[in-house]
């Protein structure tokens, strides 16, 4: 067991990190309100998806910027687009899934992210067409004051940060199966095999909350023991992209059609490309792609680097909630609302809580990113807290109000 972790992690480390780093360069390089910008008209949907299949967000981030440039003037159609293709791949989730499955398996997977957003983009503008939105204004993304440097970092920082438990899983789940389970074991099962595969994958994975990221080593630890390529794929299709909260999400923003829409496309989507890598794509190749590569010492040193980041992200979370459960309940009256713009999961929303209670006179933060609002308990002004999230990077509702005005002129 112990062996087995140790080898997954070597092949996961380096090309998390590397991933990491390319989410933070495309952060820190793209103007803020490019993107509301750009996905709206008649080429808003093949924009959009274009977009989403290299941003590395999971399901937990692509929610809230997916259905907020719909907000800001994108059309149903690239919103829907965006939240299909987004969470299935991710810079960080291809080139791991090129190092666990080999890199056929990666580009098939990115082809299937960018036909299925296209189609189900196109189909939800001619289902549920987009009515207009006459005061959509685009969004205002701080930017690290301190420089693009620094907003590299801090964004490839935030990624790790916000999927970090999830690779904990990820990773512990595969090494056990590869443990447990013998290598092509499953083939030997009927009910693991062809079309009966992908509907069992199917029906386990659509509900579940799982990371594009996190999830390819359980999947490469399944194609190992006999689990056939296509319900692979299917798995790390339909996980990243549904979940109950997903689901409920675009069901209150867009509507019901456009909630039918993006179920049948990922799950006609997940089932027809399943088949057809079932075809493609020889299993045994797949199942011997990590275990071709040495311990090199960039790959040790990218391991033990990871592992340290996610050993500091563990106790200073840790530190956190047990500060937060010694504090007794605070009175109204000390209670003050604020709306933040610029969250992009609950990595952006514990950085916000962290960085308000840091000051003397906020008892404590509570961030929800899904609601774009920090709940703030203490005796600091409104101005001060306002000063606060933006210092962090975010925007506050005085400066978001003041910006969307000052853009309606």
């Amino acid at each position: 067991m112990i062996n087995a972790l140790w080898t997954i992690w070597l092949e996961l480390a380096p090309w998390l990190l590397l991933g990491a780093i390319a989410g933070g360069l495309l952060h820190a390089l793209l103007p803020a309100g490019w993107l509301q910008k750009h996905l709206s008209g008649r080429m808003g949907v093949l924009k959009a998806v274009f977009l989403g299949v290299p941003l590395p967000l999971c399901s937990c981030g692509v929610i809230p910027v997916g259905l907020g440039l719909r907000k800001n003037g994108a059309s149903n159609g690239a919103a829907v687009g965006f939240l299909i293709s987004t969470p299935q791949t991710g810079i960080d989730s291809i080139l791991v899934s090129a190092s666990f499955l080999g890199w056929p398996f990666a580009i098939l997977k990115v082809a299937v992210a960018f036909v299925t957003g296209l189609v189900g983009g196109l189909t939800a503008d001619l289902v549920a067409p987009s009515s207009s939105i006459e005061d959509a204004v685009p969004s205002q993304v701080a930017k690290s004051s301190t420089g693009r440097f620094r907003a590299v970092i801090d964004h490839s920082l935030e990624l790790i940060e916000s999927i970090w438990g999830w690779l904990v899983i990820g990773v512990i789940v595969s090494a056990a199966i590869t443990w447990l389970v013998p290598e092509n074991s499953l083939a030997d099962i009927p009910a693991m095999s062809g079309v009966a595969a992908l509907l069992i994958t199917l029906v386990i994975s659509l509900p579940l909350y799982v990371c594009a990221t996190a999830s390819v080593p359980i999947a490469a630890a399944l194609v190992a023991s006999g689990l056939p390529t296509g319900a692979a794929l299917v798995f790390l299709m339909a996980g990243p992209a549904t979940n109950v909260a997903t689901l409920g999400a675009v069901y209150r923003a867009l509507g019901g059609r456009t909630l039918a829409v993006y179920l049948l496309m990922i799950v006609g989507g997940s089932l027809v490309a399943g088949v057809a890598f079932n075809h493609l794509i020889n299993p045994s190749v797949m199942a011997l792609h990590a275990h071709d590569h040495g311990a090199t010492w960039w790959r040790i040193a990218s391991a033990v680097g990871l592992a340290a980041l996610i050993a500091w992200f563990a106790v200073r979370d840790l530190r956190h909630w047990l500060k937060r459960r010694r504090r007794p309940t605070m009175p109204i009256e000390d209670l003050q609302t604020i709306s933040v713009a610029g969250m992009t999961c609950d990595g952006c929303a514990a950085k916000l809580a962290r960085g308000l209670e840091a000051h003397q006179d906020i008892q404590r933060a509570d961030v929800s990113f899904a609601d774009g609002r920090a709940v703030v308990w203490g005796s600091a002004s409104h101005d001060t807290v306002c000063d606060l999230v933006e210092q962090v990077g975010f925007v506050p509702e005085a400066k978001a109000s003041n910006d969307t005005a000052s853009a309606a002129k």
